[in-house]
Order: C-alpha cells, then sequence, then structure tokens
C-alpha cells in the first residue's frame, strides 16, 4: 500500500482468512480493554511472495505513532512503508486521534491501545511481534513492553478473547524518560496544548486530536522506571543528537537503567522522532527488528 493509498483501504470487522492474511490489506476498529475503538490497518509485507506459507515465521512491526500523528498522516505512511520490506505491518491511531474513538490520555492509556494492535497483529498468525514508537509512542512501547513482557506471559497473562499482546522485540525511538520534562520550546509549548482549554481547542480543531482534560491519577510508571523491567525482550533505544524535545540525557538514562539487555542509537544530526528519522535509520531499524527472534 503506498503513501497514497492509505486512506482508501476498505474498513472492516471482519477477520482475514489464511488464504487472504498474506495478501490482502485489511483495516478495522479494534475493541481495546477499556472500550475504546482503534482505527487499525495490517499490511502483509513486502516480503510475503507465497500465499499459502504460513506467516508465523516473518515479523509483524506493530508502529505507535507520536503526538498527534494518526494512521493516515504521510510520515507515519512512510515508516510502514520502510518496515514493509522487512515484514508485515500494523499501524494504528492512539486514542483521540484521526478516526479512532476516545480522547488522548498523552501515554498513560495508551498502552491498552497498543495492546489491542500486538494482539490483533497476533491474530494474523505472526509469532514474532516488533513494537516501534516514536516520541510518545517510544514511552508507550516501553511501558506496554514492562506491563505485557516476559514476566506477565509466564503468569499467563491472556486479553479475554484476543492472543498474548506481549512484543517480542521493541524500539523506542526519540523517547522521554521521565515525565513532565519542560527543559525545551517545544515541550513548553506541549504542555501548554494538553493541560490549557484554549491548548486543547487548538489540539481538536487544529490537529485533529482530542485531549483528556483531566490529569494523571495515578501518575503512570515513567519509561525510565519501566525499562529494566523488559529484559530479557531485546530493547533498542534511537535518538537524535539534535532533538530538540528531549535532549541526549534522556536516551542515556533510558540505556542506563535498561542495562546490558538494550541497544542504544545515537543518531548524528537527527532530530525528533518520524519526520526525522531517515530512510536508511527506518531500513536498520527493520533489519534490527527482523533479526531478533524475541
Amino acid at each position: 500500500m503506498s503513501a497514497g493509498t492509505a486512506g482508501h483501504v476498505a474498513r472492516s470487522t471482519v477477520r482475514p482468512n489464511s488464504e487472504t492474511i498474506r495478501r490482502t490489506p485489511l483495516r478495522t476498529f479494534l475493541p481495546t480493554d477499556d472500550g475504546v475503538t482503534i482505527d487499525s490497518v495490517y499490511e502483509p509485507g513486502a516480503p510475503v511472495y507465497d500465499a499459502s506459507r504460513s506467516p508465523s515465521g516473518d515479523p509483524v512491526f506493530v508502529v505507535a505513532h507520536g503526538f498527534t500523528g494518526d494512521v493516515d498522516k504521510p510520515h507515519v505512511r512512510r515508516v510502514a512503508e520502510a518496515f514493509a520490506q522487512y515484514g508485515a505491518v500494523v499501524t494504528f491511531s492512539f486514542r483521540g486521534h484521526g478516526a479512532s474513538g476516545g480522547r488522548s490520555t498523552v501515554g498513560d492509556r495508551e498502552v491498552l491501545d497498543l495492546a489491542a494492535a500486538v494482539a490483533w497483529a497476533r491474530e494474523q498468525g505472526h509469532a514474532r511481534v516488533v513494537t516501534v514508537g516514536f516520541s510518545m509512542g517510544g514511552s508507550v512501547v516501553l511501558r506496554h513492553a514492562a506491563l505485557y513482557g516476559s514476566e506477565a506471559h509466564a503468569d499467563g497473562r491472556r486479553r479475554e478473547g484476543r492472543t498474548e499482546a506481549h512484543a517480542d522485540a521493541v524500539v523506542s525511538v526519540s523517547a522521554p524518560a521521565r515525565w513532565y520534562y519542560r527543559g525545551t520550546a517545544p515541550m513548553r509549548k506541549l504542555h501548554w496544548l494538553v493541560t490549557r482549554p484554549e491548548g486543547r481547542l487548538v489540539g481538536r480543531y487544529g490537529l485533529n486530536t482530542r485531549i483528556e482534560r483531566r490529569g494523571w491519577d495515578p501518575v503512570p510508571i515513567s519509561p525510565v522506571e519501566s525499562v529494566p523491567r523488559i529484559a530479557p525482550t531485546p530493547l533498542l533505544i534511537v535518538h537524535g543528537d539534535r532533538d530538540g524535545y528531549f535532549p541526549v540525557d534522556h536516551p542515556r538514562m533510558l540505556a542506563e537503567a535498561a542495562g546490558d539487555h538494550a541497544e542504544l542509537w545515537l543518531e548524528p544530526g537527527m532530530g525528533h522522532a518520524e519526520h526525522a528519522a531517515s530512510d536508511d535509520l527506518l531500513a536498520r531499524i527493520g533489519r534490527w527488528g527482523s533479526s531478533q527472534d524475541g
């Protein structure tokens, strides 16, 4: 599916069967555990040539976009197209974004959105799921991996009516290490957007993003508190040394907290999130993800 045709994939609530799963994109609304509907797209990916083969050996990349993104935004479609060279791809709009229901909680209950997308990816027959998150999505993939990781899997944690929602490998791009950071001008602007009534109006009508007006209660576990709980799931932390939102102490804090099971890529000249990710970087992430056994 090209970036220009993403919006024309037919929405359906019917699960693909084993004969069409490998070659037919599917768009549907997924229910989360708290009853929000999430606009989601599954694409089989370029590496698949034999529709009769089981997809279980091929990875599926589940992409978690940044704040104010959605499944149809050109920068999200570009990421999907890049990862489609290395496996199947699931993209979705977080709550409060695009055609999804609910309101954005800016990284808190979005973990439930990602869990629904990961479980759906496994329903397509893929045994290996790689979650890749950018900015807000980068913090979500870290918290999701901590909450739905190997310990939860070992304890038999399952979502009612769905397969396992855990990831087999995790990539976090341009993510914060700690909450409430206001040390840069873009982050101070974002806090105004989220916390002020006039900011939320700009979000709704200018950015197609509906933001929850109530604050976090309780405050969710932070990304830096999450990463030690991800092991032994493979973890890749990617950050630009010219990120205008979060300086390089954020990825370094994450990598230090993660320990030996994580890799850190500090990208020279890179700015923030999807818009700043070069084609080469996306290809390297795709190769890293497809090489992980989980």
